[in-house]
């Protein structure tokens, strides 16, 4: 059994969705993060970042987005959630380590400027800059990363989940969607999977 911890608008979406998608067994255990139930010692023993998502295995625990994707792509191999050869795998995790190291950086700037300064009012500049770098990132992604339907090409693949939550937070960052058609009809198509619904009826 595997234990998928998480918290609602978190970057443990994709990984709850990937999971699904696998048919996995797995519990679900909900952290609030506005009653700081991640800086809980039962918890920090669990994932000592404090951070969400972490995933508990027969193995051990692992943490970090694009590493729970890949796990359950590989563990769940009937279900396709990677590409089978090894250049289609590096391709798809270079996607993924993308999304993680710059544009989820992008967009935590937004409310996160404490974890860059301390100076207060430096946070404002950091928010100002939020839209332009994620209009910066989304148009990689439209023009380069984006094959269509799926991000890499006819087959879905672990990458499909993590760019759907980045595509939910666009809006909210003060992007102007309308010019990413390709992302947005990514989002429209992975809305439609009954995976996903099922998905989001615990993070919305």
């Amino acid at each position: 059994m595997l234990t998928l911890y998480y918290a609602k608008g978190t970057a443990a979406l994709p990984v709850h969705i990937a999971l699904e998608e696998a048919g996995a067994e797995y519990d679900l255990r909900l952290l609030d993060f506005a009653k700081k139930d991640q800086l809980e010692p039962d918890y920090l023993a669990i994932n000592p970042k404090g951070r969400v998502p972490a995933l508990v295995t027969p193995e051990g625990v692992l943490t970090e987005t694009p590493a729970l994707l890949a796990y359950i792509g590989q563990v769940f191999g009937a279900a396709k959630l990677i590409p089978d050869t090894r250049f289609g795998f590096a391709t798809a995790q270079e996607f993924n380590q993308y999304l993680a190291a710059t544009v989820h950086v992008a967009h935590a700037h937004k409310h996160r400027g404490a974890r860059w300064s301390d100076d207060a009012a430096s946070h404002d500049a950091m928010r100002a800059k939020v839209a332009s770098n994620m209009t910066e990132c989304a148009a990689l992604i439209e023009t380069h990363y984006l094959q269509g339907p799926w991000v890499m090409g006819e087959e879905y693949t672990i990458c499909d989940p993590y760019l759907f939550l980045v595509a939910r937070w666009l809006k909210g960052d003060g992007v102007d969607e309308s010019v990413f058609p390709k992302i947005l009809a990514h989002r429209a198509r992975m809305e439609a999977r009954p995976a996903v619904q099922a998905v989001l009826k615990h993070h919305d």
